[in-house]
């Protein structure tokens, strides 16, 4: 993972905390540009309209969006994948499925954090691990933070990288998921990494700072989440 794959862009609106559109263009330009499919899980569709976005497909259980609109999009012909109630996935993973079904190979979900059920909001980010690492990329943006997730097989592959291009002075938290990120190199942070190790756990990946507009990340093996958090800034 060097940078944005080329293919088809993909959004994602989830029932979660989104932020507006105004927001949304201050902390991250371009979140829609170039968006070939936007899929609404559930209550996300009216959220995605709040955008100013007509979904191209509605997915869920009907838990968040009343029966009586489920029932009215689909006279309008808006297509929809139904699920039951009773099911393994999250409405999320349902639309993030969908969408790499539909050949997505750059998702953006919002929706996906904040909100009163942190449970849903740690589930959404195992979710950056659902697509296989040649299959797609995945990002989860809300108003200030945006998550990604880097993946190293290890062995003879090579090391992976992710640009971490943006503010000067805004935070970037580097912390291994489920097992030590081995071989961890940074360039354009404030506390560099020299090929180390980050065990799990601990929090010595927490809070580093961006000191240049390019900054990246290198991993030799393991899984490494990328949490980059707009800082305030008087205007």
């Amino acid at each position: 993972m060097s940078g944005a794959r080329s293919g088809m862009r993909a959004l994602i609106v989830a029932d979660g905390d989104v932020p507006g559109r105004a927001q949304l263009d201050a902390a991250w330009p371009g979140w829609d540009r170039e968006v070939g499919l936007v899929v609404a899980a559930d209550g996300g569709w009216d959220k995605a309209a709040s955008l100013g976005l007509v979904a191209d497909l509605l997915v869920g259980d009907a838990d968040s969006l009343p029966e009586a609109r489920f029932a009215a999009l689909a006279a309008e012909g808006v297509p929809i994948e139904r699920s039951s109630t009773d099911k393994d996935e999250s409405d999320a993973e349902l639309a993030l499925l969908a969408a790499l079904r539909r050949g997505a190979t750059n998702v953006t979900v919002l929706g996906a954090l904040g909100g009163k059920r942190f449970d849903h909001a740690l589930a959404n980010v195992g979710l950056l691990s659902l697509p296989d690492p040649e299959d797609a990329e995945v990002e989860l943006l809300d108003g200030s933070a945006r998550i990604r997730l880097l993946r190293a097989p290890g062995a003879d592959r090579g090391a992976v990288s992710l640009s971490l291009g943006g503010e000067v002075g805004d935070l970037v938290s580097l912390l291994p998921l489920g097992a030590p990120a081995i071989g961890v190199t940074t360039d354009g942070l404030l506390y560099p990494l020299h090929d180390e190790t980050l065990p799990a756990g601990p929090a010595r990946g927490l809070s580093n700072v961006r000191i240049a507009a390019d900054a990246s990340v290198r991993l030799r093996h393991g899984r490494l989440l990328a949490i980059e958090t707009r800082t305030d800034r008087p205007e």
